[in-house]
């Protein structure tokens, strides 16, 4: 149900966004076949049984309101009557003329009923009308129904006495009028059906107002019985010769189209009906709420990369993995260079030798120093760099040292400069120092 019910809000969504274009193709559509149904089913104007002239107004009819098609296919068949006859065009017109009155008065907006009332019954299944009417129109849509019926009916019957108009004599005028107003009068089948058919749009109108559970359904399946039983009566009683079969197989049709147009219009969820009541100052207020039946229209979330930078974030992490790391430095994971706060720490180098040997040592590294064995060391401004020697109890150090520009920003000295730390060798001890001098400091 739930797929259904997604198909069918998608195809309301196209209906709405797309009115614009939908609107006049269909009313294109029911003027051609309109006036092509009244062409076939008369045809005695051949200038107006051509397919271009059938074309032409049913595109300007596809721009006009609806009454424009129906004053149309009046004068299509008025047309056809007075290339049959002047006595069957006189009667044509009187018979539009009072349904013309009886529509402006009553039903105005119902034209489009008038023309499709005629087509469901050249299609042998009239008995959608009536029902669907009563589902989405008004009472007075009765009226509409019932000219739609007599219209059909009176081409029929026009059509039906052309050969005995033809037959008699051009100054026979009142002995035509007669005959057609006996035809008229005398079709008992056209004053049944339009009357079953005004009291079904009023039983199904009067029965889907209210407020029972389910009441479009029983509104439906009540107008097709009235329908049948109306139908049935005056087929006894007027001899009208009506098709059991075919009643019934238009009934069952009618309510199929019935449930298809709820379906649509009113799609309510009964197990979810609520009772509210409340009061104002003059009334009470008893209120049954039934919720459509609806679905949530699902979200899409597109979520966007930008390649460019994701593409740059990678190679800078591949190049930060392939970076070759150093062991000749001799340095901890602690002084390493912290490329992202842009502070750099260094650590002394501290040589352990004998007495005899310091001269060699000292001489060592300085030659180191000079050599730029240390990578770190070679980067940097030479100014930079000094080293020197210190004897601590009984053994003598080599100690490099690195002088690192001050700043005069308080918070970065505070960041860059090293804690106090005591380094042991051997038995003796050295503390690490910070001396200030000429701009710089010495981190030993």
């Amino acid at each position: 149900m739930t797929l259904i019910l997604e198909y069918r809000d998608k195809i309301q969504k196209f209906y709405r966004m797309n009115a614009v274009v939908i609107l006049p193709v269909l009313k294109f559509m029911l003027a051609f076949f309109a006036l092509n149904g009244v062409n076939t089913m008369m045809g005695y104007m051949p200038r107006l049984d051509t397919v271009t002239v059938v074309l032409v107004a049913s595109l300007a009819c596809s721009f006009l309101p609806a009454g424009c098609l129906t004053l149309l296919c009046a004068l299509f068949s008025l047309g056809h009557m007075y290339a049959l006859s002047l006595e069957m065009l006189l009667m044509g017109a009187c018979i539009y003329l009072l349904i013309f009155l009886l529509l402006l008065r009553f039903a105005p907006s119902d034209s489009y009923v008038v023309i499709l009332t005629p087509l469901f019954f050249a299609l042998k299944i009239p008995y959608v009308i009536p029902i669907a009417v009563g589902l989405l129109g008004s009472p007075l849509s009765a009226v509409s129904v019932a000219c739609g019926v007599i219209i059909y009916y009176v081409l029929t019957t026009l059509t039906g006495s052309a050969p005995a108009i033809a037959a008699m004599d051009e100054k026979e005028y009142v002995e035509k009028i007669k005959f057609l107003l006996d035809a008229l009068l005398g079709n008992k089948a056209m004053l049944v059906i339009a009357g079953a058919f005004a009291v079904t749009v009023i039983v199904v109108w009067l029965i889907h107002r209210m407020s029972v559970e389910h009441a479009w359904t029983i509104a439906m399946v009540a107008g097709a019985m009235v329908n049948l039983v109306i139908l049935l009566v005056g087929d006894l009683k007027f001899d009208i010769h009506l098709s059991l079969g075919s009643a019934i197989f238009g009934s069952l049709l009618a309510i199929l189209v019935a449930k298809g147009i709820e379906f649509f219009r009113f799609c309510v969820d009964y197990g979810r009906t609520e009772w509210v009541q409340f009061e104002d100052d003059d009334y009470y207020y008893y209120v049954k709420a039934v919720p459509k039946m609806s679905v949530a229209e699902p979200t899409k979330t597109v979520k966007k990369i930008n390649q460019a930078k994701a593409s740059s974030q990678s190679s800078e992490r591949v190049r930060e993995a392939s970076r070759p790391r150093s062991s000749a430095q001799g340095r901890s994971a602690a002084a390493e260079v912290d490329e992202e706060a842009g502070q750099t720490r260094a650590i002394p180098v501290v040589r352990n030798a004998s007495r005899a040997d310091a001269g060699s040592m000292q001489e060592r590294s300085v030659r180191q120093s000079a050599s730029g064995v240390s990578r770190r060391t070679a980067d940097r401004p030479t100014q930079g760099m000094t080293s020197g020697g210190a004897s601590f109890g009984g053994n003598s150090r080599m100690v490099m040292t690195e002088r690192v520009p001050r700043n005069s920003d308080a918070s970065y000295r505070k960041q860059s400069s090293l804690p106090q730390r005591e380094i042991t060798v051997g038995s003796n001890q050295m503390s690490d120092e910070t001396e200030e001098s000429d701009g710089y400091e010495e981190l030993f």
